[in-house]
């Protein structure tokens, strides 16, 4: 499985070279509920579930340009380079562009593919799908619940209980540790 993983890497390494990943915006706790603020994005809210639907160009008033290329265009963080691929904190994933809860850590695990790996999301409704046949291949693309925003891919060769790999890239994510 180790071999598999290296392959994609690579592959992604060759496809990929020219993606860059900028500084993500920070993001502020405002409260000690840890509800997330992006007060320069009135959509942001890990709270509200109600479907988006703006036009490319309000999405690119809004988010960092690092966001918007992942999220909207389906850009691709190089490997190895994001800032949750290789963390083991404890706490809540949510979706960069809109702040829809995503995963939770406890469904993280080590992939060896230098993305940030999940086996299952954090309900049936935070993450949906579509066919991707880019770059030639055949694979699932993993996109927000809320804002359609793209976050990854979906393979077939994760841990048990569900045997999923939802591979996300680090720079649509916005992590809430878990209370102490």
């Amino acid at each position: 499985m180790k071999t598999k993983y290296a392959y994609l890497a690579l592959m992604s390494l060759l496809f990929l070279t020219a993606c860059g990943q900028k500084k993500n915006q920070t993001v502020k706790a405002a409260n000690a509920a840890n509800v997330i603020s992006k007060p320069e994005n009135p959509y942001y809210s890990n709270t509200d579930t109600t479907k988006l639907n703006l036009s490319d160009a309000e999405w690119k008033k809004i988010l960092p340009e690092d966001v918007y290329e992942v999220s909207r265009h389906a850009d691709t963080e190089r490997p190895f380079t994001g800032k949750y691929w290789n963390t083991n904190d404890k706490g809540t994933y949510y979706c960069a562009a809109c702040g829809n809860k995503l995963f939770r850590s406890t469904a993280k695990f080590s992939s060896e593919c230098g993305w940030p790996s999940f086996f299952e999301q954090d309900n049936k409704n935070s993450v949906v799908y579509k066919n991707d046949n880019s770059l030639g291949m055949e694979r699932i693309e993993a996109l927000c619940g809320r804002c359609g925003g793209h976050l990854g891919h979906l393979f077939d060769d994760g841990p048990e209980p569900t045997g999923k790999r939802y591979c996300m890239n680090s720079v649509v994510l916005d992590f809430i540790p878990d209370s102490k």
